[in-house]
């Protein structure tokens, strides 16, 4: 993966103030670059499995990429397959039944954009069936599920990428390269947040009028999840329900986990502890609308041991908002809309002192000694701001699928392979653990497992 190369921080102000926020634009030529001019022999064939919102976005963003044709559709709503051909043409294929998808010869990769609770069974039969893979975050229902995706991928040697697109970003790129450049000093603190005050934030998608038993194939919605009665709102608002979904953890933190891993090198969290409730749409759904959690990570060779403190609520008073910020003694990295910025605000020089309960003789010697060494004078250390934007109509969606389809060309492996993608959902889905159980939870992000519980602060 390229990645821009590393700018010079600029100049403080005269005299040793903050230096004006200028933003600096990452420069478009360190994107991933996809070919002009494609063969017909290496042009790509995909298929979508799971033609909702989020599925649609992404065939509608690699069909971007030159070299890029859609085959066929799996939907197990009939409107949505119809909406497939309105799109994108009759000649397309269409059926309920992904697995005529995967047997088809015609069809080198997938995208699988289904509930969170079919991503790794079909993901393991894609591979098996000889397919590439992008298959949407996180990509595992269950922890359990992890390391069989991640051993078919293994063993077919087939390209598999998690749909979670920071690590594709120049922002996140730029922001590795300030933080490997020792920009803010020892890291100790990493804090997230994302906030939605609206709706379609908390997840109340649209009913079509016309679901009913006949358009839907309910069955193969619900597959290994508990059986029950038809009940449209659990298909198109799957992310309320635990049988289906995996909340906000799987929803929002495992993006959160996905650029802290990216940026830091990390591995993950060794300890979880999550809280939160349902506080405002209380329509039915059994995951929480609030939810703050704290991981420990230990010292590794990449960074030192910190903590991570993330937070969501979808009823945020003040509006949207979300920001990521590293946060270390000389300054803090914050990603956020515009793009990254490096802060570094002036302060004194000296310590300062709290010698009044000292006798006066003793606060005399405290003095003389103190003085010594720091000079009477109101010095500051320079501080900065530095601020770098990406170009106008940037996505780094596109470059995520240019990164995936290069890699099924190339064989080249990707960074957000099935390791990496266990590694962030991990404990993303313990998170839910720690919250439902009322407890701390403990990961092995090198062995990827989840081990004895601890009541000690695992990153210590």
């Amino acid at each position: 993966m390229k990645r821009p190369s590393r700018r010079e921080f600029l100049k403080t102000a005269a005299g040793g103030g903050v230096a004006a926020s200028l933003p600096i634009a990452l420069r478009g030529q360190d994107r991933p670059q996809a070919a002009q001019d494609v063969p017909p022999n290496e042009r790509i064939q995909i298929a979508l499995i799971g033609a909702g919102g989020q599925g649609m976005y992404d065939t509608r963003t690699a069909l971007r990429v030159p070299g890029t044709e859609l085959t066929a559709v799996a939907d197990i709503y009939d409107g949505r397959l119809l909406r497939s051909k309105e799109l994108w043409g009759e000649q397309l294929f269409t059926t309920r039944d992904y697995r005529e998808v995967l047997a088809r010869p015609d069809v080198d990769a997938v995208i699988i954009a289904t509930p969170d609770h079919w991503h790794a069974r079909i993901s393991m039969d894609a591979m098996k069936a000889g397919k590439d893979v992008y298959v949407e975050k996180p990509m595992m229902q269950r922890v359990d599920e992890g390391r069989p995706v991640a051993d078919v991928a293994r063993e077919t040697k087939r390209i598999l990428q998690v749909g979670s697109q920071r690590v594709s970003s120049i922002v996140y790129a730029k922001a590795r390269d300030l933080y490997r450049a020792g920009s803010i000093g020892e890291l100790n603190l990493v804090e997230a947040w994302i906030n939605r005050n609206s709706a379609l934030g908390a997840w109340q998608y649209s009913i079509p009028p016309d679901a009913s038993p006949q358009t839907v194939d309910w069955d193969r919605f619900l597959g290994h999840a508990p059986k029950r009665p038809f009940e449209p709102i659990r298909l198109f608002r799957w992310r309320n329900y635990r049988d289906y979904g995996t909340g906000i953890p799987g929803d929002l933190f495992v993006h959160l986990f996905s650029g802290i891993h990216y940026v830091l090198d990390s591995a993950g969290p060794t300890r979880i502890v999550a809280t939160g409730g349902l506080r405002y749409w209380n329509d039915g759904r059994d995951v929480p609308d609030v939810m703050l959690a704290l991981y420990d990570y230990p010292k590794t060779a990449a960074h030192p041991a910190f903590t991570l403190a993330l937070r969501v609520n979808f009823a945020e008073g003040a509006g949207d908002s979300q920001a990521f910020r590293f946060v270390g003694p000389d300054g803090v990295i914050t990603i956020g809309g515009a793009g990254v910025t490096l802060a570094r605000r002036a302060r004194p020089r000296e310590p300062g002192y709290t010698i009044d309960t000292f006798t006066e003789d003793v606060q005399k010697a405290f003095l003389e000694q103190y003085r010594a060494k720091y000079p009477e004078q109101q010095e500051l250390w320079p501080g900065s701001e530095e601020v770098y934007a990406p170009p106008g109509g940037y996505s780094d969606t596109y470059d995520h699928f240019v990164n995936f389809l290069d890699a099924v060309r190339t064989r080249k492996p990707v960074v957000e392979d099935a390791v990496f993608g266990f590694r962030a959902a991990g404990p993303a889905l313990l998170t839910n653990d720690s919250y439902f159980e009322g407890r701390p939870i403990a990961w092995d992000p090198e062995k990827m497992k989840r081990t004895s519980a601890r009541t000690d602060n695992g990153g210590r």
